[in-house]
């Protein structure tokens, strides 16, 4: 089969490599497409944990195409999404019903070969069935969509609440979308790219500024007079979520959502926190909310026409990864 393969971190090339074959408990995947994500530029870079050599990729679809020994309940032909991360089950996390915060946490596509390529091994516990209707393309966004859930279930957002979205890249664009959905009375969205900044609108976004030319802060207490109650940061990056933390209210709270560079800073004063009363609020991957991302997309309540800007064949990856870090676009799928 033909995979892209990361030596090392900026290193990368198309191989050719023996088909996987299935060890009891794990299936092999056909893979259809494969969406590039923040994280798979950053393990690029050497800049998230990763072993290498590695062949990236956690965002996909599929169909299997081979089962393992003692695999029940799948066979070659159906089509699936993939959880990439992998728990333990056994930790003091796992048992408390935070299997993302596992102490043994692997994922495919970081620490085991993944969706860049034209077949991959997972194990059968980490399939979900795609609804019928939902094209594999949508699907490859479930890992994604599942991500924001999350930061929604942990923005415990009320509806008549305001809200505002740092970056409408892919992940603001699917926060935007649901944000409206869960009630929401009115969404602001900071965001540099004006084409970003018009979809954002399209989808369900009351305002949009460029942070370049107005002070997001201002901006929205012009609109809500007090601030948000609800802050989402999608960029992962320091002067970002400096900025979300100003456009919160009294009483706020800020989700950190996008993923800072392991060594990033943000100044921070106690009092302001205290003052204020604001809440802070961290959002990692997808526990136990894949499913509902799926029903989501079975429910056509993601537009994701607007999110899906790009694909591209495995032999054109350097282009794809370019597209992806050049912000034209939305999200780049790999694969078909």
């Amino acid at each position: 089969m033909r995979a892209i393969e990361i030596s090392a971190p900026n290193e990368w090339r198309l191989v050719d490599l023996p088909d996987p074959k299935p060890a009891p408990g794990e299936v092999v995947v056909g893979v259809a497409w494969c969406g590039i994500c923040g994280t798979d530029q950053h393990i690029l870079a050497g800049g998230f944990r990763a072993d290498y050599p590695l062949i990236p990729g956690h965002e996909f679809t599929g169909s299997v195409v081979e089962v393992g020994p003692d695999v029940e309940g799948w066979i070659p032909g159906d089509r699936v999404a993939v959880d990439p991360n992998i728990v333990c089950g056994r930790c003091p996390y796992c048992r408390r019903g935070e299997v993302h915060l596992c102490q043994a946490l692997t994922a495919v596509g970081v620490n085991r070969p993944g969706g860049f390529a034209e077949r991959c091994c997972v194990p059968a516990t980490q399939l979900h069935r795609l609804p019928p209707g939902v094209r594999f393309g949508q699907g490859a966004l479930s890992e994604p969509l599942a991500c924001v859930v999350h930061g929604l279930d942990r923005a415990a957002l009320r509806a008549g609440e305001r809200a505002v979205v740092i970056g409408t890249g892919p992940i603001g664009l699917l926060m935007v979308q649901l944000l409206r959905q869960a009630g929401a009375a009115w969404i602001g969205v900071s965001e540099p790219i004006g084409t970003r900044r018009v979809q954002a609108l399209e989808l369900g976004a009351d305002a949009a500024w460029d942070p370049r030319v107005e002070d997001s802060a201002a901006a929205v207490r012009r609109a809500t007079k007090i601030g948000a109650d609800v802050v989402v940061e999608c960029v992962g990056r320091p002067e970002a979520v400096t900025t979300a933390l100003a456009c919160a209210r009294r009483g706020g709270r800020g989700v950190l959502f996008g993923v800072a560079e392991r060594e990033a800073e943000v100044p921070l004063r106690p009092y302001d926190v205290f003052l204020n009363e604001l809440t802070l609020i961290g959002s990692y991957i997808n526990p136990f909310t894949q499913a509902r991302a799926l029903d989501l997309l079975a429910g056509r309540r993601i537009n994701t026409d607007a999110i899906i800007s790009d694909r591209f064949p495995l032999a054109e990856f350097g282009e794809a990864l370019a597209t992806a870090a050049s912000g034209k676009g939305y999200k780049v799928l790999v694969g078909g």
